[in-house]
């Protein structure tokens, strides 16, 4: 049994430690980091998932982006403490998140992810959004409202988070 809950300030280093743990040294040097870097989380979609005893063990982030002048979310990272991973708890992070993020007005959720995972959730390979280079175009996925949005994604600095 596990509890959904926003990330708080205080979940912070817990939160980055996971993702340390789960994905490979360096994994701020991913292009996709670079969408993130100085903007806010979204507020009410960053969510951690602890077990009975209060241990984090799963966790998951997104952030604002603009595809051309739509705004978007990009999902990620998505983390399973190893110990816990097999139980759906990271389906669970992401069924929860994405609702919620419908829920909040936010209608195009956009990762960089193996489209065979991924697809159990509704995401599928997105043609003509760019993410930043070095990005397969192949992993490039989308949940939600995509019809007609196509072009460059970008940063979203002025998002009030």
């Amino acid at each position: 049994m596990y509890q959904l809950g926003e990330e708080t300030p205080e979940d912070f280093w817990e939160v980055e430690a996971l993702y340390d743990l789960c994905f490979a040294p360096g994994r701020e040097a991913l292009s996709s980091y670079r969408l993130r870097d100085g903007v806010a989380r979204v507020a009410g979609l960053s969510l951690v998932a602890r077990d009975a005893d209060g241990i984090l063990s799963g966790a998951i982030r997104f952030w604002p982006v603009r595809v051309g002048a739509v705004p978007a979310l990009l999902l990620g990272p998505v983390a399973v403490h190893p110990t816990r991973q097999g139980e759906g708890l990271g389906g669970a992070l992401i069924n929860d998140s994405v609702g919620r993020a419908g829920d909040l007005g936010w209608h195009r959720v956009l990762l960089v992810g193996d489209a065979p995972y991924y697809k159990r959730f509704g995401f599928t390979r997105l043609e003509g959004v760019e993410m930043p280079p070095p990005t397969n175009p192949e992993r490039v996925l989308g949940h939600g409202e995509w019809d007609g949005v196509a072009g460059a994604v970008t940063r979203w600095p002025d998002h009030p988070c």
